[in-house]
């Protein structure tokens, strides 16, 4: 995908459309995609894929001339109370998994919090969780992109921020998903871009209704993805843009569309694309 002297590159999460990584390539492909966001294959998440599954994924991507954006990790999805060494030990699976798929990216969370904590209480475990996983990033040679997740300590636009300047990593930038923005009642582009865009490296496709936080087609909901990918268009932003529809089924670990309802989000996509006078190759 061009825009003027910038490079967009179309991608998406292949387990959102079969746990068949055949199956995953084809309807990518079909949309014209030319990477893949891993997050699962066979039904086995990433971070506990063995050495030979990965080493069998990565033969089958290369077959097919598919390039991988990211590595999708649920890194980050867990209590806060869970020992720091915990997600370090993941997180160094996540990075092995970068290795043998080529990846640059790794999708994190900043954790989640009892019912009876607020997410002040929070705060300082946080940060020592999320300045363990950037050093360790950076000492791998990887990029971790943070998603603001509905329900973790970074779903909001200040907290976001908060962590990206409190661990002042290059190893750490942000994933912006504008659905989840949406179902913690904030305004994607009107409240959050002017602030995170410096941090911005990773765009997650995925829309969402505020009256009551359903998740649509790009476009079709009040994520503000038209203002946001003018915006991207006009600063030259230059990087992925993976889909994420959960057009069928969510929960705590991702989501499931399938391919049909996939293809609707992806030609969804390329309608706010054209509008915005961006063209995909």
């Amino acid at each position: 995908m061009n825009v003027s002297q910038s490079q967009w590159t179309l991608s998406g999460f292949g387990d959102e459309i079969s746990p068949d990584p055949e199956v995953q390539i084809a309807v990518l492909q079909a949309l014209g995609a030319t990477h893949i966001e891993v997050r699962s294959a066979w039904g086995t998440n990433i971070v506990d894929l063995t050495e030979e599954e990965l080493a069998r994924l990565d033969g089958i991507l290369r077959e097919h001339g598919m390039g991988v954006s990211a590595i999708a990790s649920p890194i980050g999805k867990v209590d806060v109370a869970e020992p720091v060494e915990y997600e370090v030990g993941r997180l160094a699976r996540a990075i092995r998994a970068a290795e043998v798929l080529g990846a640059r990216y790794i999708r994190i969370f900043s954790f989640y919090r009892s019912e009876d904590q607020t997410p002040e209480d929070i705060r300082d475990a946080v940060m020592e969780r999320m300045t363990a996983l950037a050093d360790l990033a950076a000492a791998s040679g990887v990029v971790l992109v943070h998603e603001n997740e509905k329900e973790i300590y970074g779903d909001t636009p200040e907290r976001v921020l908060d962590i990206i300047e409190t661990v002042g990593s290059p190893a750490l930038r942000v994933a912006w998903d504008s659905a989840n923005f949406v179902q913690v009642g904030v305004k994607p582009f009107t409240s959050a871009y002017a602030s995170l865009r410096p941090h911005l490296e990773y765009f997650q496709v995925k829309d969402a209704r505020s009256a009551d936080g359903a998740v649509m087609p790009a476009g079709e909901g009040d994520g503000e993805l038209a203002e946001t990918i003018a915006a991207l268009r006009e600063d030259g932003f230059e990087g992925f843009f993976s889909l994420e529809p959960h057009l069928a089924n969510a929960h705590h670990l991702g989501g499931f569309s399938g391919p049909f309802a996939f293809g609707v989000a992806g030609r969804a996509f390329g309608r706010v694309l054209a509008e915005a006078g961006v063209t995909a190759q």
